[in-house]
């Protein structure tokens, strides 16, 4: 369960980050909420590039498959950057309702989203990959930046 519990840790923080930024909105502080949105957007997108970068090539490789749930969760991050950039642009012209409609269609594909990675993908990364290989895995994804 090493690269479940490590990723579903971070999918949490992630999720605290967004409650945040949201509050900040509801609020009207749209200063704090475009630094708050800030923290989210950057956290999330490095989660994404630790799985797109190393988790989901390794899971590729070990299984030969590309087709599958990897596609899937690549297009769904393609959805969550275009939906980040709306959300930025609304913080930035402090369009409050722009924001909290934006934030719920996110929430749902986020919860999702989520779903999908913790109860399939990571579970089979954990089963398929050598333990060697799922140590690996997670040391790199540690090491990744933006």
């Amino acid at each position: 369960m090493i690269i479940t519990n490590y990723m579903r840790d971070e999918h949490r923080h992630c999720d605290e980050l967004f409650v945040t930024a949201e509050k900040s909105v509801i609020d009207g502080d749209f200063q704090k909420a475009e630094e708050d949105f800030l923290l989210f957007a950057d956290d999330t997108l490095k989660h994404f590039k630790k799985e797109e970068e190393s988790l989901f090539p390794t899971f590729e490789n070990i299984t030969g498959d590309t087709e599958g749930p990897t596609r899937v969760m690549r297009f769904e991050h393609e959805q969550v950057r275009g939906l980040m950039g709306k959300m930025a642009k609304a913080v930035e012209n402090a369009k409050k309702d722009d924001y909290l409609s934006l934030a719920e269609s996110m929430m749902i594909l986020l919860q999702q989203h989520n779903m999908k990675e913790e109860q399939m993908l990571y579970t089979m990364c954990d089963r398929m990959m050598p333990p060697e290989v799922k140590e690996e895995t997670l040391s790199k994804m540690k090491e990744i930046e933006l």
